[in-house]
């Protein structure tokens, strides 16, 4: 059995997101229990030159709506990027995983070679969708959820493994 491009993308795209819902709910209570300012979390970074959580989280969204739209030759939905509390960042997340189910595997499977380019701060990049969605899409997606688990962790939110993997 071969895997195709809607199994590698929409399923695992909102696999990811789900399981960040439950990594930043578990902070909002870590937050509300220990008496913490939730911004401080929301706010905070690994390292001063590294971006925040709330951006970390903006960027892990815009990557998968991105990806699907692309993928599927259509505009993706622009967000203001300007969540900060948790509740506006699961709003965020839980807006982004309903856009990413409203796409039909017809709509994906087959662009494993339908040229996507991307306009980036050096230059335009070019690459085909099989390309695209394995070596920029996903590392760059789990990359941000990586960071975003790592910032709440380092700050004491009680999440593991199992957290960041989710449920079967």
């Amino acid at each position: 059995m071969s895997i195709t491009m809607f199994q590698a993308s929409v399923p695992v795209l909102v696999r990811g997101l789900t399981n960040l819902q439950t990594i930043i709910g578990k902070a909002q209570a870590h937050a509300a229990e220990k008496q913490i300012d939730p911004t401080v979390l929301t706010g905070a970074r690994l390292f001063p030159d590294m971006l925040p959580l709330a951006r970390q989280i903006h960027i892990a969204t815009d990557t998968a709506k991105g990806c699907v739209a692309r993928l599927a030759d259509v505009e993706a939905p622009k967000y203001e990027d300007v969540e900060v509390t948790f509740d506006e960042l699961d709003a965020r997340i839980q807006k982004t995983i309903d856009y990413l189910n409203t796409f039909k595997p017809e709509q994906i499977d087959g662009t494993e070679a339908r040229t996507i380019t991307l306009k980036m701060r050096s230059g335009p990049i070019e690459f085909n969708g099989l390309t695209y969605l394995l070596t920029f899409v996903l590392p760059n997606f789990y990359f941000h959820i990586t960071t975003a688990y790592d910032i709440l962790r380092h700050n004491g939110v009680e999440v593991g493994k199992a957290d960041y993997l989710g449920a079967k």
